[in-house]
């Protein structure tokens, strides 16, 4: 009886009932007319009316056995959303409710999907919170000995113009962090804005290596740049000049005194290409498929380095159809291949 207090099948219910006793008094009017006595239109009457009795039952009867299929069904999508039992639609493989099925199995995946995403990204938040706090909080700690030193009254004016120029640095390196976090939430969150213009590669390295020619001339480096006019490729100068300059200031870092850094590119009908490279120590082979990954510091990176700027440039790179790769050089030393390509591939 819990089948007919569905307000759906009740309704039907009435409809049948009125359409079969509407049938059967069509009937015995029929066959009253037809064979002129009554007794003849009851048997009419009683013909027609089992008749509709056995295909009510028949539709009921199917109804009832979709509408526990059905039920099974949401039971099955409850345990599913609530207990976190797999779903298995399998065995809903025919009748008329196997699109319902194959199209609740879909969702079913995907939710599923995205819950292993979304507990991906919550644990990937809070890894990236811990080791933005402790980044942030490393030189904070160190600001703070270095104020407690510079109020002391009797600490030599020498001494504390030197603490003033380590405190300078360490905030530089917390405003370098916020800074680069900044681009990465905005790459991250699709916020930057890409321009498609053509992009010179000899007026891109240029400008980068203007940013870093003092710190080279003082660790008394070379820079070698062998560009041929008329390479570019089409992307965004800004974004660009900000990928270009991570990569120049690891190799710089990693080169030793006097030491040199080097950049060559050339363009095929496929790609531009920019090769990037220098002499220093080289890259570890452990270190090399978890260069790019945010946060990373390989064995040789600086106690300074904060693990995100090749990390930010490939995400600009990529940002930019093109594609970065490193790898050691056979001579020594690191090198960066970075690829903008002239069609979507």
């Amino acid at each position: 009886m819990k089948f007919f207090r569905n307000p759906e099948m009740a309704r039907l219910l009435f409809l049948c009932a009125g359409g079969s006793c509407g049938c059967s008094l069509g009937a015995f009017v029929f066959g009253f007319i037809r064979f002129g006595n009554s007794r003849d239109g009851v048997w009419v009457a009683l013909l027609v009316f089992f008749v509709c009795l056995a295909f009510c039952l028949v539709f009921f009867a199917a109804t009832a056995v979709r509408y526990r299929k059905l039920w099974v069904l949401s039971q099955d999508i409850d345990h599913f959303l609530h207990n976190g039992r797999k779903l298995r639609l399998s065995k809903y493989a025919e009748g008329e409710l196997a699109i319902l099925y194959s199209e609740v199995e879909k969702m079913a995946v995907r939710l599923s999907k995205q819950s292993e995403m979304l507990l991906s990204d919550k644990t990937y938040l809070a890894d990236s919170l811990a080791d933005i706090s402790h980044q942030i909080r490393t030189p904070l700690t160190s600001i703070n000995l270095l104020l407690a030193v510079c109020g002391n009254a009797e600490l030599p004016e020498e001494k504390r113009k030197h603490a003033l120029t380590e405190i300078k640095k360490m905030l530089d390196r917390i405003d370098f962090l916020i800074a680069s976090l900044l681009k990465i939430s905005q790459l991250d969150t699709g916020m930057a804005v890409f321009r498609q213009e053509p992009v010179g590669v000899k007026e891109l390295i240029r400008g980068a290596y203007e940013t870093i020619a003092v710190p080279m001339e003082l660790k008394e480096q070379s820079f070698v740049c062998r560009i041929p006019e008329g390479v570019f490729y089409t992307g965004d100068f800004r974004w660009s000049s900000e990928a270009v300059l991570n990569i120049l200031k690891n190799c710089m870092e990693h080169t030793p005194r006097k030491g040199t850094v080097g950049v060559q590119a050339r363009k095929t009908g496929i790609f531009t290409e920019i090769v990037i490279e220098d002499n220093g120590s080289g890259l570890s082979p452990e270190d090399i498929p978890h260069l790019f990954d945010r946060f990373y510091k390989g064995k040789n990176s600086s106690e300074h380095s904060f693990g995100i700027g090749l990390a930010l440039s490939r995400m600009i790179i990529s940002r930019q159809n093109g594609v970065i790769k490193a790898e050691n050089r056979k001579e020594g030393g690191a090198r960066f291949i970075l690829r903008f390509y002239h069609g979507v591939v």
